[in-house]
Parts: structure tokens; C-alpha cells; sequence
């Protein structure tokens, strides 16, 4: 022990002990005083910077000279280390991740903020090519957040400067809603589509088709929902092209039901629905089985719709096969190829062939299973009745009809 002292003794005398960064002070070990120590070695052991050379390469295994009474036992000193060596790591990885940590904004969009900050501060109207450049530069929720506060604090500017226009808040809505959604900090971007916003965005129908189209992409409903519901209370008017996207939407969620009920909407609010909204309304009615529907919608389209197209004619078709009347379906197939472009004409095999193969499985599984077996035994004996019609009225369109037994039964 005196010889281990000893070898302590020289090693701290020594020039390079003399050169350590920090000096280890703690009270005589033993009882609650050694623990208080192990816990002011851990706290204070270090006072070098984390840019220091001696941070960079780590802890010496050397200690510095204490009083007497007061040498580290050799236990105690691996235990420092050791935690020094974590405090170490914990360290270097925090510096390490703070350049790409996403709580922080990035270096372009803090530099645009501080240049248009000074330019509010002086009371000047800083250029819109800042505010673009900005927006631009955006690629996380951060640069979100100091967008939007730069937003704020221009609106009195730009609300007061003759020349700001509406085609200047119309593009403004729109480049901040595409931020938003390229960021994917959604919340902010139904903020710009609020009536009377703090931020001196003037919400436009555009902008909302935009972050619709987002959630299309997404096959987010509720998302869409939400968008909806900011379009209501804050009274944009609702468009056709609005329709579309719901619809569209609605059909690739598999979403009857909120479909229903949206079209009921934008029905109410006199909106004339494009062709495209149509075929996705009465296409959705005929794959769930709901015939009603699909006359109900169709009475409605023909109102603005003049011709039918191939999701229409097929739709009113298999309306006319649920509602067990194969020869009017056989009758809605030929006026339909009747009507169509020439080049639409060849279509209407594929879509046929379709009505036999797909649609019977897609239209028995939906229903409630009471209602299976008979909706089966239905289309199996009246989807070739509807066949043999055609080929009768001179439209003689060649078809498989053998897939239809299997795919039903599959059911």
C-alpha cells in the first residue's frame, strides 16, 4: 500500500500532471463524506470547454494533487473515469446531432428571418423576393413556425403597402399551403385557409385543393375531413374541382359512406359537379350493390352531363342487373357503344368482360350474408341473359363468360 502511494506520489509531481486541466478537490473518504465526494468528482471533476484539447482526446488516467489525507483510492478512480467517459460520449453526441437536429431551423430560412426581422424593425417593407426565398428554403416544422412568425409581423406592412394585390395573397396562400405540405406540418397549413388570420393570408379555394390533393396522396380521410371542416367555418365556397378530389378520395379509401355524404353537400350547395365526379359517385354506387343510388345520381347528371361515359353507361347497367332487368342492361351496353367515340369504342369489351369476371364478387361480398346466395344465384342467370340480348340486337361483343360461376361462388 505505502509502495502504491509512493508510485501516486511521483507520478503527480510530475510535469505532465502538472499540465492537467483541472484539479480534483474532495472531502476524506468514508461514510456519507466519501459518497458526497464520488458525487463532486462526478459533478466538477471536469473544467476544460468541449472544444478543449484535452476534451478532444479524452480523460488522462493522471490526477492531480490534493491535499493531504486526501489521495483517490484506485477504485474510486476507475469509477470516475468511467463516468467520465459517458459524460464524454453523451457530450460528443450531442454535439454531433445538433447541426441536423430537426428542432432547429435551418441556417438559409433563420439568415431570411433576421434580414426581414431587420428590415420590420426599421419600418421598411423588405423585398418579396425575401418572403419567396423563404418560403422556399422551408424544410422543417422549425422554418414552419419562423415563417409563419415573419407572416405576422408583415401583415400590417403588406396590408398597408398600395402595392400588394390579390393576385399577390393568391400566390402567397398557395406557396405557403405547397410549404406546408412539403414539410408536412399540415396544422399550419389549414391555418393559412383561416378568414380572418393573423398572418395576412387570404385563403383561397386553390390553396385547400392543394392541400386536398396532399391528402388524396396520403389516402388520408381524415385529413380531408379536416380540410372540410376549415372550408365551412371559415365559408370558402366549394367548387367542382373540390368535388373531384373528395370523391376521389372517398372511392380509393373505400369509403361510401363519407362519400354520401359530401356529395349530399356539395348538392345542397347548387355546386355543378364535373363528368369525372359523376362517373366516381355512380361507379362507387354500383360496386357497393346500391341501385337506388345509382338512379338517383344518374336522374342528377343528366341535368349538366349530356352523354354518357363508359363508368356511367356501365354503372346504370349493373343497376339495371341488381334490379333483375338484364334486357334493359343489354340495352343501356348498346346505346352507350352507340354514342362513344369511336376511339372509346373498343373499351367496352374490357368493361364487359370486367361486369362478368369482377364485379359480381365485388358487389355479393358487400351485401349482408342473408342476401348473398340469392343476390348469386341472381347474377348467374342474368348476366348471360344480358349477353345473349346484345348478341340479338346485332352487338355481338366476344366475351369469357365461364369466369363468371367461379368468381361468384368464391364469394
Amino acid at each position: 500500500m505505502q509502495a502504491a502511494a509512493a508510485r501516486a506520489r511521483r507520478v503527480l509531481a510530475s510535469p505532465a500532471a502538472s499540465g492537467l486541466p483541472g484539479i480534483l478537490w474532495g472531502p476524506r473518504l468514508g461514510g456519507a463524506s466519501g459518497a458526497q465526494g464520488a458525487l463532486l468528482l462526478h459533478l466538477h471533476g471536469v473544467t476544460s470547454s468541449a472544444s478543449s484539447p484535452h476534451h478532444a482526446r479524452g480523460f488522462s488516467s493522471c490526477f492531480a494533487p490534493q491535499p493531504p489525507g486526501n489521495l483517490i483510492l484506485p477504485a474510486m478512480a476507475s469509477q470516475w473515469l468511467n463516468e467520465k467517459s459517458v459524460h464524454y460520449q453523451m457530450a460528443t453526441a450531442h454535439f454531433s446531432t445538433e447541426a441536423s437536429d430537426v428542432d432547429h431551423p435551418t441556417e438559409a430560412v433563420e439568415e431570411m428571418y433576421q434580414k426581414m426581422l431587420k428590415s420590420v424593425e426599421a419600418e421598411t417593407m423588405p423585398p418579396n423576393a425575401w418572403l419567396w426565398s423563404m418560403i422556399s428554403s422551408c424544410s422543417n416544422k422549425e422554418d414552419i413556425k419562423l415563417l409563419f412568425q415573419i407572416l405576422q409581423k408583415l401583415r400590417v406592412f403588406r396590408l398597408s403597402n398600395l402595392r400588394i394585390n390579390a393576385n399577390f395573397n393568391d400566390h402567397l396562400c398557395m406557396k405557403v399551403t405547397e410549404a406546408c405540405a412539403r414539410v408536412g406540418t399540415l396544422d399550419y397549413g389549414l391555418k393559412a385557409l383561416w378568414k380572418h388570420n393573423v398572418y395576412g393570408i387570404t385563403p383561397t379555394i386553390g390553396s385547400a385543393h392543394y392541400l386536398l390533393q396532399h391528402a388524396k396522396t396520403l389516402n388520408d380521410t381524415k385529413l380531408m375531413e379536416s380540410i372540410m371542416q376549415v372550408l365551412r367555418r371559415n365559408s370558402l365556397p366549394l367548387q367542382p374541382g373540390t368535388a373531384d378530389i373528395v370523391f376521389s378520395i372517398c372511392y380509393n379509401a373505400d369509403r361510401w359512406d363519407l362519400l354520401s355524404k359530401y356529395a349530399d353537400r356539395f348538392v345542397k350547395a347548387g355546386v355543378k359537379l364535373h363528368r369525372t365526379a359523376f362517373d366516381i359517385w355512380m361507379e362507387f354506387a354500383a360496386k357497393v350493390g346500391d341501385s337506388q343510388s345509382i338512379w338517383n345520381i344518374n336522374s342528377l347528371r343528366g341535368k349538366s352531363v349530356k352523354h354518357y361515359t363508359l363508368a356511367t353507361g356501365f354503372a346504370c347497367a349493373k343497376g339495371s342487373l341488381l334490379d333483375r332487368k338484364p334486357e334493359n342492361a343489354a340495352a343501356m351496353i348498346k346505346l352507350l357503344y352507340k354514342h362513344l367515340p369511336d376511339q372509346k369504342k373498343p373499351f367496352v369489351k374490357d368493361e364487359l368482360q370486367k361486369l362478368i369476371a369482377e364485379w359480381p364478387t365485388e358487389v355479393i361480398k358487400r351485401q349482408k350474408k342473408d342476401d348473398r346466395k340469392a343476390m348469386e344465384e341472381a347474377l348467374i342467370k342474368d348476366i348471360p341473359t344480358m349477353i345473349n340480348c346484345l348478341t340479338k340486337s346485332g352487338l355481338d361483343i366476344p366475351v369469357d363468360l365461364e369466369k363468371l360461376t367461379p368468381q361468384v361462388q368464391a364469394a
